[in-house]
Parts: structure tokens; C-alpha cells; sequence
């Protein structure tokens, strides 16, 4: 939910809409035991002889994307970092439904169903199979559009337009080359307005089965670019990650664009926690993180004492350390469905949005699962590593705050806290769903650095421009919210 869409004069009415899709939550709460009505739905659906869905195992799908993780990508951390964040509603919540369904992709795209999505965009030319991938090309040129829709279900698809120069595999590698998906920004020109950008978008959407979507046209990029996202309605339920974009040029037409074009089918019914419950499982696992990688003390305690001091004087503490919680109003909790990683791959799974609304800056998404807690399995734990020697020069890993990126669209500045004495970088691994970012530190074993946490920010500049793609800290496998 944008900060257009929230402004502060909502602040006294609680919004309690029950159709909306958001971004799961996992952690801690994933470990709370039903009770009250949700265990009576439990007992009434056995009373009945129904039966019971299987258990739905979160955070289990490879490569760990942000979803799950509990943070909508570009929002920010729920849980505020080492010191904390405490949601308060500012009215009422929503019961919700009793149950909701999930959806997950299911089946193969035809040829019929990309020509169809590329006589909307524009695309002459009949889609040829490529491995697993369907796609129209441009010419030998590499002049014109390209359409590129993966053949297994949901189908992720991409669209560029190239105004010249050789693309593709008609391209020698060298800075001449533009990256897959990169599309050559227009020389100047004037944004159209948001209603005409709607309008181009239109058709678009009524090939992918979603012109019943939610729809903004806010954003501009390079000046003269205006991006058209929409979140698809399936099942009923707007939906949250599952997102169509589209770049609309100063001419009116589509230059690039990315969504899914098969719609997910529906799943098992589990039943769902009322939206006090869960923003009382967001509390829980918005605690705060404590000091990341960095504590003590500048200075060793005087010989005889305990570390801390003697019991007279405050114990030794980071600055993070004494920061108290941030408390931020909800002044908005809807109902839907949000893309997550399961054990069975990525789906829709029932959640919980709530819109947080801080009066320091502007609104932002935190989340919440809605499905029963009896029916979640905790995430399947990776065997712990070793601890390396500190003699052996390794470093700590570090975990990614925040990030923003430079109006190129390819450069990240991703922000986290370190020691004033370590040199860092960051490394990006890319793919069509995400970006996975690592943080890599070198220090001096011979040069002798107090313990004292600093806020630092790198850059990482990506082959293709991020796009709609989550941003994922490798070292947590959580997303990394934007700034």
C-alpha cells in the first residue's frame, strides 16, 4: 500500500476492508498455539468428518526468497532492527473469514496464451519454444520488441523494447550490450499522465486475466517513464507479490514490462486467525534483533571487576543497546493472499496486511500469516556451521537493513550496521526472481579496534536493472526492505 494511497488523515479510523493480499510472516510466530476460535473451527471441521489440510511448511522452498521471511519487498524490517518496534492499532480489527484458501501454480502456458499477451504488448511474430521458455525476438538488428514467457506455470514473462543496436544473442559481449531485460531509456520526452499510462496498460492486463487488478501509476523513472503496477485479484483476493509491471513510454506504448501470466489454482482451505492475533504474532516477532555482530565495551573493566563494573555504574551497553523500541500506529488491516516460499514451492498463502503509518515518514506494509498456527510447520533448520576460530581471520556475517537504489535502476546501496575498524563489499547473484546480496569484511588481525557499532552503506551495481525483484540478504535468506 503506497504512501499515496495512506496519507496521516487516516489516522483516527482503522481501516477494516477483508479483501486485500499481503506478504507472510514466518519466525517466531510460526510457533504460537491456537486457542479460542480458531481451535473451535478445528474441532467443528472434524465434527463434520472434513478433512483436515495437510501441514504447510514455510520458508521451505530453495533459494529462501524474501516473502517469507516477513518483509514486503521495498518495506521495511517489521521488527526495526536491534532496538525493536511495537504496532498499535488505532481502532478495531477486522475478525476476518473463518478460512481461505491457497493458490499454487499449476500447468503449462500455451502458445496461444503468449500470442495473446504479445498482441497486446505489440509484438508481431509467432512465439517459438526455447528450452522451457517461449519467446519472440527481435530481428537480426536487435531492433524491436522481445517477449520472453516461461513455459511452466505461473509462467514469469518479461517484455523489452530495443531502439537499437544489437541485443540478445546477436549481441558481442562489451559495454555495447545491454543486459537481458535492460531496456534503452528514452531520449527526453514527458511522462504521460497516470490516466494515460492506465490506459496503455489496459489492454495488457485484459490478456493476462487482470483488469480487475488494483492499479497505481505514481512512479517515474528517468524522467520520462511512467511504471504501471498492478496486484491481480485470484480467488476473490487481491493479491500481494504476484505483481504486473509495465514501464510506459513518453509515446503512450509499453517499452518494458514483467508479471505472471498463468493464474495460480485454488489449493487446500485452512483456517485463519483473526487480525488481533496476528498483530499480536507481528509483536512477538518485532522484538527487535539486539546488537548485530558488535558489543561491549570500548575499554576493558578495571583488573579485580566484573565485566560491566562493579554494580554501582550502569553496565557496559552500545549505543543499540539503549535505544528504546519505536512504537508505530496501524491504522489499516486487510485480508488476502501473498506470494511466499513453501516446501511445495512458491504460492498464495492467506495473510494478514497491516499498514503501518509512523508520522516521521511515509506509510509502509508490515505482515502477519492468517492461517491457523496448528496447521504451520517451523521451517526446516540448515544444520549449523561451525564457529570459525577468531584467530583464522574470518569475519562475522552481516545483515542487511535496508537498501535503496540510483535512478540508473541497476545500482544498490544496501545499508547495515559493522565495526568502524572493517572494510566492506557487497556481491549481488541475480536471477529473473530475485537478488540475493552478500556483505563481505576484511579486517586487520594485527591492528587493535574498539568494539563500537556504526550505520554503513556499499554499493552493488547488478547486470540488469532490479525491476520489481525482492532483494534477499544471502547470509539470513531474508528480505531486505526498500528504502
Amino acid at each position: 500500500m503506497s504512501g499515496t494511497e495512506s496519507g496521516h488523515g487516516r489516522r483516527t479510523a482503522l481501516v477494516v476492508t477483508v479483501a486485500a493480499g499481503v506478504l507472510l510472516a514466518g519466525g517466531g510466530g510460526l510457533y504460537l498455539t491456537a486457542s479460542g476460535d480458531e481451535g473451535a473451527d478445528t474441532a467443528s471441521r472434524a465434527a463434520a468428518g472434513a478433512p483436515a489440510p495437510p501441514p504447510l511448511r514455510l520458508g521451505g522452498g530453495s533459494g529462501g526468497t524474501g516473502p517469507d521471511a516477513g518483509i514486503a519487498p521495498g518495506e521495511p524490517d517489521p521488527g526495526g532492527g536491534p532496538s525493536g518496534t511495537v504496532y498499535r492499532a488505532e481502532g478495531p480489527l477486522p475478525q476476518g473469514p473463518s478460512s481461505a484458501a491457497v493458490h499454487r501454480p499449476a500447468g503449462l502456458v500455451t502458445s496461444e496464451e503468449v500470442a495473446r499477451l504479445a498482441a497486446a504488448l505489440g509484438v508481431e511474430g509467432r512465439p517459438a519454444l526455447v528450452g522451457d521458455v517461449w519467446t519472440i525476438r527481435p530481428e537480426k538488428d536487435g531492433r524491436g520488441p522481445r517477449l520472453d514467457v516461461a513455459r511452466q506455470a505461473p509462467g514469469s514473462w518479461t517484455y523489452s523494447w530495443y531502439d537499437g543496436g544489437p541485443a540478445g544473442d546477436t549481441c558481442l559481449k562489451g559495454k555495447g550490450c545491454p543486459p537481458p531485460g535492460e531496456v534503452k531509456p528514452p531520449a527526453g520526452g514527458t511522462p504521460v499522465s497516470e490516466a494515460a499510462a492506465r490506459a496503455a496498460a489496459a489492454p495488457v492486463l485484459k490478456a493476462l486475466g487482470q483488469d480487475d487488478a488494483k492499479v497505481s501509476a505514481t512512479q517515474v523513472m528517468n524522467g520520462s517513464v511512467r511504471v504501471v503496477n498492478a496486484d491481480p485479484v485470484v480467488g476473490g483476493l487481491p493479491t500481494y507479490g504476484w505483481s504486473t509491471g509495465l514501464h510506459i513510454g513518453p509515446d503512450g506504448r509499453p517499452v518494458a514490462g514483467s508479471g505472471t501470466l498463468k493464474e495460480p489454482a485454488k489449493g487446500e482451505t485452512y483456517p485463519v486467525v483473526s487480525a488481533e492475533r496476528a498483530l499480536a504474532r507481528l509483536n512477538e516477532e518485532s522484538k527487535g534483533t539486539g546488537p548485530i555482530g558488535i558489543g561491549g565495551c570500548a575499554t576493558d573493566p578495571p583488573a579485580g571487576e566484573p565485566e560491566g563494573g562493579s554494580g554501582k555504574d550502569a553496565p557496559c551497553q552500545t549505543i543499540v543497546d539503549m535505544a528504546p523500541p519505536r512504537e508505530v500506529p496501524v491504522t489499516g488491516a486487510v485480508l488476502g493472499l501473498a506470494a511466499t516460499e513453501t516446501e511445495d514451492g512458491r504460492m498464495l498463502v492467506p495473510t494478514w496486511l497491516f499498514t503501518a503509518d509512523p508520522a516521521d515518514s511515509a506509510p509502509y506494509t508490515v505482515t502477519s500469516t492468517a492461517v491457523a498456527p496448528e496447521y504451520l510447520v517451523p521451517p526446516a533448520k540448515p544444520s549449523p556451521e561451525p564457529t570459525p576460530d577468531p584467530g583464522d581471520g574470518a569475519a562475522p556475517v552481516r545483515r542487511i537493513d535496508s537498501f535503496t537504489v540510483e535512478p540508473d535502476g541497476r545500482t544498490l546501496a544496501v545499508t547495515f550496521w559493522g565495526g568502524v575498524c572493517g572494510t566492506y563489499t557487497a556481491h549481488a547473484v541475480e536471477d529473473p526472481r530475485q537478488v540475493r546480496v552478500r556483505i563481505e569484511e576484511k579486517t586487520d588481525p594485527e591492528r587493535v579496534c574498539i568494539l563500537v557499532a556504526k550505520e554503513i552503506t556499499v554499493k552493488v551495481t547488478l547486470e540488469a536493472p532490479l525491476g520489481d525483484r525482492p532483494v534477499v540478504d544471502a547470509a539470513s535468506d531474508e528480505a531486505v526492505p526498500r528504502r
